[in-house]
């Protein structure tokens, strides 16, 4: 390792067991808070967790839920999540999660015991090799050989988690590791030439700041296109990206990820754009001229078909991450940064400049409100069944005030909340991006509730979703976590079903929930309050009694079988190939091939 143990260093401590090292390591990186499933290979440090009351373990009933609760407690703190699981498959089950952390940039840590090191590569009860399964989806990983490194290994671990862009950092620790004795007296600091983080005040390029600035204030057609590596920035960041927009009053478009990063009330942004998002943000990125993306990967879901994505615009991309920059789509001007540093920057330039565009942003608002007329998130109301898009809208409604944390899984209900819910702050919605995890909801909620306990925590799930985690109400029910399950169930896996029935000429193939079970039963079951509606009428009374419980509750809201989420833009399709809902086909017709 990087770090010898000095003699000096050993006499400020005595020795102490590779398990205590890991709880005292942890304490001196403020972690407060754990999730995890205990088993044979980390029972040391189980043991030794027992014996002290600063870290509190939340016991999820799965690894899997484990790694999704610290996601939740990262996302909506800023902090790091971390994770303890058992060796084979306690660490195997939380791969999903680690792979989920990586894609959405959340850092974690996770802590995984091992088979004792004489055991090692004899295929040991259950030994799995996990840094080699964990490679490709962590940050970086470590097997731990040697006590003494210990301390070291998760102080540099939850530096490179969280430094550059964030991510999961696995450490396996052998069984005898844990056991044995080693030195450890404070936080060490991190020598790792191979691993270099330019610190926040480090001068940016200014050749390439002038260059920016110079497409921005020039434009006629502007967009800001902004990602999740806004709100990783912090809190900061997301204010000087509001200062700098309500400047310029440009539009701004937000990807699934970066929901929050802007306030959604504000009249300069446009909607979420993408594979669901709305027509006049699409549109506008299809027909734009200067596109300023800050933090955003150009990810597929965004992007469709690459050469046909917005074809006339000059393209500047602000990415922490150097491997995401002409990675799938060149652009003009690049700049290597932390987002809040290049805000700041830009602000900065553009207050020396003269701005004489205000004409042209006009004409481009005009162009983009005849856009927003066509309303393209409005559906078919009924008095008969609950349109899932009004059962969003009616949450939305009545919860806003709370400001609440929002978690939801994957698929149709994902979609509709993130086109219904307004996310005027960052860090409120937790949603699995990059990795599309059906299950991910209720145990992030249950890490978002732990870390925020008097905020209104909300899960929106699918009734197909929530099967995949739900022996986490056994969780909930334990710690007694307030969280509010909103199931929106139409008794299928909705948006296989809709792929189904729009690509695959209704074919569906497995996609149909035929045995759920009874939700009310299985609330009682757990004595969880559980609510259940129907009917539209009645439907805002209801969900006044789920906000206002004290505890838990588990809502199964039915919802109309059929609906598709609109807009939509085909896979490999362009953003002007958006498809818009049977309601307003005839508007498009007519209306749209003539602006």
């Amino acid at each position: 390792m990087n770090k010898q143990v000095s003699n000096s260093e050993k006499n400020l401590s005595k020795k102490i067991s590779g398990a205590q090292i890991i709880l005292r390591a942890l304490a001196n990186e403020n972690v407060t808070d754990i999730f995890g499933y205990p088993g044979g290979a980390i029972l040391p440090f189980y043991d030794e967790l027992y014996k002290q009351t600063s870290i509190r373990h939340i016991l999820t009933r799965h690894e899997q839920g484990a790694a999704h609760a610290a996601e939740g407690y990262a996302r909506s703190t800023g902090k790091v999540g971390v994770i303890t699981v058992t060796s084979g498959p306690g660490a195997t089950n939380a791969i999903t999660g680690l792979t989920d952390a990586y894609m959405d940039s959340i850092p974690l840590i996770c802590i995984s015991g091992q088979v004792a090191t004489n055991i090692i590569g004899t295929d040991g009860f259950q030994e799995a090799d996990i840094t080699g399964l964990t490679r490709s989806c962590t940050k970086h990983n470590y097997l731990v050989k040697d006590v003494n490194d210990l301390g070291y290994i998760i102080h540099e671990a939850f530096h490179i988690a969280t430094t550059n862009r964030p991510g999961p950092i696995l450490i396996d620790i052998p069984k005898d590791i844990q056991n044995n004795l080693g030195y450890y007296d404070k936080k060490i600091s991190i020598n790792r030439p191979s691993y270099q983080v330019k610190p926040k005040n480090t001068s940016i390029n200014n050749n390439e700041i002038k260059r920016a600035v110079d497409l921005i204030i020039s434009a006629k057609k502007p967009i800001f296109y902004i990602g999740g590596g806004v709100i990783n920035s912090g809190i900061v960041a997301c204010n000087k990206l509001t200062e700098l927009v309500t400047m310029l009053k440009y539009p701004i478009t937000s990807t699934l990820m970066g929901l929050g990063a802007f306030p959604a009330s504000n009249k300069e942004f446009i909607g979420m754009l993408g594979m669901h998002g709305t027509y006049e943000a699409n549109m506008a990125m299809y027909d734009c001229d200067v596109m300023i993306n800050i933090g955003a990967r150009f990810d597929d879901r965004v992007t469709g078909k690459v050469s046909g994505f917005s074809p006339n615009s000059k393209k500047i991309h602000i990415d922490i991450d150097a491997c995401s920059i002409n990675k799938i789509i060149d652009v003009d001007v690049a700049i290597n940064s932390d987002a809040c540093l290049a805000i700041e920057k830009i602000i900065a330039e553009i207050k020396k400049r003269e701005i004489s565009n205000s004409n042209y942003i006009k004409i481009w608002w005009d162009q983009i409100n005849h856009w927003q007329k066509i309303d393209s998130l409005s559906y078919e109301k009924s008095k008969k069944y609950i349109k899932p898009e009004f059962a969003l809208q009616t949450l939305n409604k009545l919860s806003v005030k709370f400001n609440p944390f929002i978690s939801t899984d994957v698929g149709q209900h994902q979609m509709w909340t993130a086109q219904y819910v307004q996310f005027n702050k960052p860090n409120k919605w937790l949603t699995s991006g990059g990795l599309g995890t059906m299950g991910y909801g209720v145990p992030a909620a249950i890490g978002a509730q732990i870390a925020n306990p008097n905020d209104l925590v909300i899960c929106v799930s699918g009734d197909a979703s929530f099967l995949m985690n739900m022996q986490e109400l056994s969780t909930i029910k334990q710690y007694n976590i307030p969280v509010k399950i909103f199931i929106i169930n139409n008794q299928y896996m909705g948006m296989v079903r809709q792929w189904q029935e729009l690509i695959y000429e209704k074919r569906e193939s497995h996609s149909y929930m035929q045995s759920l079970p009874n939700f009310m039963k299985l609330a009682q079951s757990f004595d969880i309050k559980g609510i259940e509606c129907s009917n539209p009428n009645i439907l805002e009374d209801k969900i006044k009694e789920m906000i206002d419980h004290d505890g838990p509750v588990l809502f199964n809201c039915i919802v109309e079988k059929s609906e598709n989420v609109f807009p939509m833009i085909p896979a490999g399709s362009s953003h002007n190939e958006i498809l818009l809902g049977k309601q307003i086909k005839d508007y498009k017709t007519k209306n749209i091939n003539a602006v």
